[in-house]
């Protein structure tokens, strides 16, 4: 389980290192493959590529209904999609995706594309969130944090 928060730079590259302390959990979990996708809160998510994989293979099947036991334990329970189909489902999880690898030196390729869509800069946020990562920008990170609290406070959702 992942769990904490890091404030990291990118290189000049788009690299960014994982602290030390997650690098064997990820190495162990896909031998140090990992996908990053869009969030449709405005955040990348980082993952081991099995975990991933095992939700495309869901997506892609005829219905995209997945079966009661592959819904114990997943991702699904763990994220609120506020969209109902498949379509958006699948264009987030596979079309705004990139597979990179963790290599040696514990860094990971951030795709400028999906840095783009995040709005990551140079700066990025590392939240564990359970059984995968959030990477945001820290401005829209403090953003969201404040729109969370107003809800809360007012005892709604929006």
């Amino acid at each position: 389980m992942f769990s904490g928060i890091s404030a990291l730079s990118l290189d000049v590259k788009g690299r960014m290192t994982l602290p030390t302390r997650y690098r064997d959990a990820l190495h162990q979990a896909s031998a140090g493959h990992v996908a990053l996708l869009e969030s449709n809160d405005g955040c990348l998510l980082l993952m081991p590529y099995d975990q991933w994989s095992r939700r495309v293979e869901r997506l892609t099947q005829p219905g995209d209904q997945p079966s009661q036991a592959s819904q114990e334990g997943s991702l699904d329970h763990e994220l609120d999609w506020d969209d109902d189909t498949g379509q958006e489902r699948r264009r987030f999880w596979l079309g705004l995706s990139d597979t990179p690898e963790l290599d040696s030196a514990g860094r990971i390729l951030l795709n400028p594309v999906l840095r783009e869509g995040a709005g990551i800069g140079r700066e990025v946020m590392l939240l564990g969130v359970g059984s995968h990562f959030e990477l945001w920008d820290p401005a829209r990170l403090s953003v969201h944090k404040e729109q969370v609290r107003a809800r809360k406070f007012r005892g709604g959702r929006d």
